[in-house]
Formats: structure tokens, sequence, C-alpha cells
């Protein structure tokens, strides 16, 4: 299972809802502070490659994001950790933000290593995978500053909440006949980047600068391009091998209909998302200029469903 951080909690002491604050800024903006909770989904590991309710390609395209996230998330948790351990942050708002989205990203690794390592018991080899996406922070950690580490932090982290975004208003993405674990950890999942998707923002905004400062903006930028650039590629090759490793690379209609459900017309995760993603390069951008803080009511009801108990 991995090596858990420390500053994860039990669900004793959960809180039900988030709070929101106005942030600093030449814009105001909704900031939320996110809630670190100990959910634990027991997936049916036998419906691996036909759990999503659309079919097997589906299945493969959510369980190829998963392979990203066990040493992406540890990568982000350093790079924002950095700046909260020598001392440049010092707002006590923040700090607790810093707090919470190191838990909720720990709690993450959790449940995409338990998955991933069904994946290399179905002979999917997501460890392989997994030994390449390492070698790649791994040289992140080595050729990049500790601001431009922020700095792609801040750009992964948009993708995911733009991505989680459209889970959250779409769930036809993952309809209500998908095996109920897999898709309520997806949807906690979705839930919890919403709720934290600012807070690596406002420590590179705190500790490395604002737009401003046109070498900032040109770092923040060019960052995201780089990411985006590396993630896309990794996410087609991974998810053609899954499919070849599990019989359904020839799946024509299975193609089309994850093609469909990320390019057509209903939903069009991905086409929907385009402009979210070019909304990243707009000067004085900030995550909560997309105010959907109405999906995180959601939230109480997985707690109730999913929580450990003490």
């Amino acid at each position: 299972m991995g090596k858990m951080s420390n500053e994860t909690i039990t669900a004793k002491n959960l809180k039900s809802k988030p709070q929101s604050k106005p942030i600093a800024g030449p814009k105001q903006h909704i900031n939320v502070n996110p809630i670190r909770r100990d959910l634990e989904f027991p997936f049916d590991f036998n419906r691996l490659s036909d759990w999503h309710g659309d079919g097997r390609i589906a299945s493969h395209f959510l369980n190829t994001l998963s392979l990203f996230f066990p040493d992406g998330e540890q990568f982000f948790i350093d790079s924002v950790r950095h700046y909260r351990t020598n001392g440049t942050i010092t707002d006590k708002a923040l700090l607790e933000e810093v707090r919470n989205f190191i838990g909720q990203e720990a709690m993450h690794r959790r449940e995409h290593i338990g998955l991933n390592r069904a994946m290399d018991k179905a002979g999917l080899n997501a460890k392989g995978k997994e030994k390449q996406i390492l070698a790649i922070l791994k040289f992140g950690r080595k050729a990049f500053s500790p601001a431009y580490q922020l700095a792609v932090t801040c750009a992964l982290e948009h993708l995911t909440a733009t991505l989680a975004d459209g889970l959250l208003r779409w769930e036809e993405l993952i309809p209500e006949s998908s095996e109920p674990a897999f898709r309520d950890g997806w949807r906690w999942h979705a839930l919890e980047e919403t709720e934290h998707k600012g807070v690596a923002y406002d420590v590179f905004r705190e500790a490395v600068g604002t737009d401003a400062n046109p070498k900032v903006y040109a770092m923040r930028v060019s960052a995201h391009v780089l990411a985006n650039a590396i993630f896309w590629p990794l996410v087609v090759a991974y998810m053609a091998d899954i499919a070849r490793r599990s019989g359904d690379l020839t799946d024509i209609k299975g193609w089309a209909k994850a093609a469909s459900i990320l390019f057509g017309r209903k939903p069009g995760l991905l086409r929907k998302k385009v402009p979210e993603w070019f909304h990243y390069f707009k000067p004085g951008f900030h995550p909560w200029q997309l105010d959907n803080r109405e999906y995180l009511s959601r939230a109480d009801k997985l707690v109730e469903s999913y929580a450990k108990t003490a």
C-alpha cells in the first residue's frame, strides 16, 4: 500500500461543511478550506475492467488516470509542503488549507495505490507504467527549481479540477449503472479535487509571486504547457496498452462509445473543457473564478456511506 503521510486523520472529527472566505488579490475570489476525510471504498476488483456503466473502454480510461495519482499526488504534496517547511507561508488560514490539502491528497494516494495493485494482479502492468511516471517526476525534481515544481503542481491541479468539475457537472459520465464503489470513489475524488483546487495556486502566489511579474506569469503558463504535453500522450499510450492486455484493443463499438463520452455532443467531457484549459493563460487567473461550490454539498452523503468508524 505504500507509506502514508503522517498528516492524515481518521474520520472521528469529520466536519460536514467546508468553510469559504475571500482571498486577497487584484480581484476577490472565493476560496474553500478543504476537509480531510478518511473514506475507504470496497472496490469489487472482479469488475476492474468493466465497472463503468458504459463499458470496458470507459473503465480503462478512468483506470488509466489512476496510474498517475500515487506518485503525482506525492509530488504535489512535496511541492506545497516545501514552502510551508521553509517558513515562506505565514498566513494561518493558508497554512491550515495546506495541512488539509496534504491530508486529502494522502487519502487519494492510498485508494489509488490499492486500485493500481489490482491492475497488476489483472496483468495490466501498472507497476511498469508507474515506474515511468516516477522517473519523469524524479527528473523534474532534479531539473527544476522548487518554484517551477510548484508551478507544475498548479498546472496539474487545474487539469484535475477541470476534469473533476465535469464529473460533478455531468453525473452521466459515471452512470448509476456503474459498480457503486468505483462510481462513488471517483465522485469523492472529484469533490475533494474541487474543494482544494485553489490551495497550491494560493501558495504559488504567496511564495513565488503573481502575474503582475512577467517572469512569474511565464513560469506559470510554461509549466501548464509542459505538464499537459507530457501527461496526455502518456494517457493515450497507457490506455491503449491496458486495452491490448485486457483483449479490448479492437473493440470498435467500445472505443466509439468512449470517444462520444469524451469528445461527442453529450456530454463531451474533454471537448467542453477545452475553454477552461485555455482560461489558465488569462493574466490574473484564479481557480475559483469558476465557482462550483454547489457540488460540495454532495460530500455529506459519501461521508455517511463510507467514512471509517472509530
